[in-house]
């Protein structure tokens, strides 16, 4: 039976003050609860239903991993989904060292200030998808341990490395000279006419300002994704064309 102060501490989780007070975030749902299991993630505590436990008794065992039997009336009162889905887990937010995982090998994205936690999901989930190991997010961008990026992102999160750093820091003193860094712009160059290079970084700014001009500044490449004529759409989603990018930079890879 779940404590009083079990519930307020999960709970408590879905604000940002605690998560980071706490160093821990929420993780939802029988499928990405038993991929966290057996990721490289401290997971804290697992609440569950029974028959979630009963399916996935090996993984437990295996993992050492202290499981506590609930109700679905308890999964109601600690889940922040409006339709619980049997599992919840409190997993330690991961440390990662931004210079040793940045060493500019493959494509990198930068997001300066993307606000909304979907959008955020859905370029995490996008850079899982096309292999893409390592986003850094300027600090106004949301939080990615915020519980609808966590859900939107359907498991990727555990493989994805999401930074939070100063981005002018970033370029000045972390990013090679010689690095070329493309910017998502409304009035770049044709995406569809440029050699783009793998090896690289990808901008994509706020939904509504776009790229800051204090970012900007460090681009070396400037990249339009074009409209049919006469198109009535001022521009796209952040994340939609976060994903035309990147399947743009991978066509090579499928060719």
């Amino acid at each position: 039976m779940l404590t009083k102060n079990k519930i307020k501490h999960v709970q408590s989780l879905k604000r940002s003050k605690f998560r980071k007070e706490y160093n821990e975030f929420v993780v939802e749902g029988e499928k990405i609860v038993s991929e966290l299991i057996a990721s490289d993630h401290k997971v804290k505590s697992v609440f569950a239903l029974d028959s979630w436990i009963q399916n996935n008794q090996d993984l437990i065992e295996r993992n050492q991993l202290k499981t506590e039997r609930i109700s679905t009336k308890e999964l109601e009162r600690i889940s922040f989904l409006k339709m619980p889905n049997k599992a919840l887990a409190v997993v330690e937010s991961p440390s990662y060292n931004l210079k040793e995982c940045c060493t500019f090998d493959d494509l990198t994205i930068v997001l300066d200030t993307i606000q909304d936690p979907g959008n955020l999901g859905a370029i995490i989930r996008t850079a899982d998808w096309y292999g893409i190991k390592n986003i850094v997010c300027s600090h106004e961008t949301v939080d990615v341990y915020n519980p609808k990026v966590v859900q939107s992102t359907m498991g990727s999160i555990l493989r994805v490395k999401v930074h939070y750093t100063d981005l002018k820091d970033f370029f000045n003193n972390l990013v090679p000279k010689n690095l070329e860094v493309y910017g998502a712009l409304l009035e770049g160059n044709n995406l569809y006419e440029e050699k783009l290079i793998t090896n690289s970084i990808l901008v994509i700014g706020n939904e509504s300002k776009g790229i800051s001009s204090n970012i900007e500044q460090y681009l070396t490449s400037k990249l339009r994704i074009p409209s049919v004529k006469n198109s009535k759409v001022e521009s796209l989603n952040a994340s939609v064309a976060a994903a035309i990018l990147c399947a743009e930079f991978r066509r090579k890879d499928f060719i």
